[in-house]
């Protein structure tokens, strides 16, 4: 039988669909599907997953391309040769064309319920996992135009499907979205030759989380550069507009955004989605938009993760600081979305609400600071989002 396993200290590693194993000297916050005590009770029913639908004008296209970077290893195996990503293209559609596109493929989800430890007993098989109702669609015809390019990176040790739901919504909005998955760092990317590795570094206790995001850094600036030079990545490349481009991360995710500012200073504004800082900023390091969303307490003024203050006085350029109470790590991803549809426990803010205020806030930071489209939202507390509390 299972149960809802929850830690709630700060955090710079992943929250996925279930346990994700991290770093001794890592402070842990997952929210995961773990073994329990025989008075716990097993959901009864068969999971059927349906994220929520983008609120924008556009509809929600979705490419799966392979990328090999033959100039540099595999940073966790390498052995296996040239660094290969699986990247989500999510893009601004025609409504009403291309097929639903599932949510994983079926090997990538039998890794993730391998890796995370899901038992029968929950209902979750690869079949159910895989075809979670997306709202993108494969194929879908592109709307015309060029638009800002936004990359999302997920918590360690997750795959990156996780951000779904902000990447239909982001495009839906008229941004293009690049999902990069972690090659060998998380539970399992299918590549192009149809392999899905599994993690190689999920359990290494000695794992140096500054690593992490510098490796996560160089597999964005090659993913940016193969979307913007030469058009061949990508067919729908010529939709970027090249000189708009923003990152948005969960966990280390999010610290990942702020090393790949520093690396890369065609990234013009950063979004940290309750990730703690591996390394800190140092002053100077960033003089461009950053947005730090988190949960309260761990991520308010004063809280558990002394990295958000710390970064918070290095960024040098406009700046948010919002914490959303009631939030749990897993808040800003699908992750709680979709436990809740399992039949699982589920934290204070209800999971669609925290799918909503991440939505609603990205996409204002984004509209302002990539398209200069002035948002109130983000000039302080409104009675519409009462949960989120402006620190700073």
């Amino acid at each position: 039988m299972t149960v809802l396993a929850l830690t709630t200290l700060a955090t710079g590693t992943g929250a996925g669909f279930a346990a994700t194993t991290t770093p001794s000297a890592t402070p842990v916050a997952t929210q995961a599907f773990d073994t329990a005590p025989a008075t716990a009770t097993a959901p009864t029913r068969s999971f059927q997953g349906t994220l929520p639908a983008p609120t924008g004008p556009y509809a929600a296209g979705e490419d799966v391309i392979h990328l090999t970077d033959r100039n540099r290893l595999d940073p966790w195996v390498p052995s296996s040769g040239p660094r290969q990503l699986t990247v989500t293209m999510v893009y601004p559609a025609v409504p009403g064309t291309g097929t639903p596109a599932p949510y994983m493929t079926l090997a990538e989800a039998a890794g993730h319920i391998q890796q995370a430890k899901i038992p029968a007993s929950s209902g979750i098989t690869p079949q159910n996992l895989s075809s979670v109702t997306t709202h993108a669609f494969d194929g879908a015809r592109p709307h015309s135009g060029k638009y800002p390019l936004v990359v999302l990176s997920p918590g360690f040790g997750d795959p990156r499907m996780v951000l779904t739901s902000l990447a239909t919504d982001l495009a839906s909005h008229g941004y293009i979205v690049a999902l990069v998955g972690d090659t060998n760092g998380d539970s399992g990317e299918t590549l192009a030759n149809g392999q899905t590795p599994p993690c190689a570094i999920c359990d290494d206790p000695t794992l140096d989380m500054d690593t992490v995001t510098a490796s996560r850094a160089l597999d964005v600036s090659f993913v940016i550069d193969q979307l913007t030079h030469g058009n061949t990545a990508w067919p729908l490349a010529h939709l970027i507009n090249k000189h708009e481009i923003g990152m948005a991360g969960h966990s280390i995710g999010g610290a990942a955004a702020a090393t790949t500012m520093i690396a890369d200073p065609r990234v013009l504004a950063g979004v940290d989605m309750d990730g703690a800082f591996y390394p800190v900023p140092m002053p100077g390091q960033i003089n461009r938009p950053f947005l730090m969303l988190g949960r309260a307490g761990v991520h308010s003024a004063g809280g558990g993760d002394l990295t958000w203050g710390q970064a918070w006085a290095a960024l040098g350029g406009y700046k948010k600081w919002l914490a959303v109470t009631g939030a749990d790590h897993p808040s800003f991803t699908d992750v709680d979305l979709l436990e809740e549809e399992a039949g699982f426990p589920t934290p204070p803010l209800d999971p669609e609400r925290g799918i909503v205020i991440t939505r609603e806030y990205v996409t204002a930071f984004f509209d302002q600071t990539l398209k200069g489209i002035h948002s109130p939202l983000l000039d302080g507390p409104t009675p519409n989002n009462p949960e989120v509390l402006f620190q700073r």
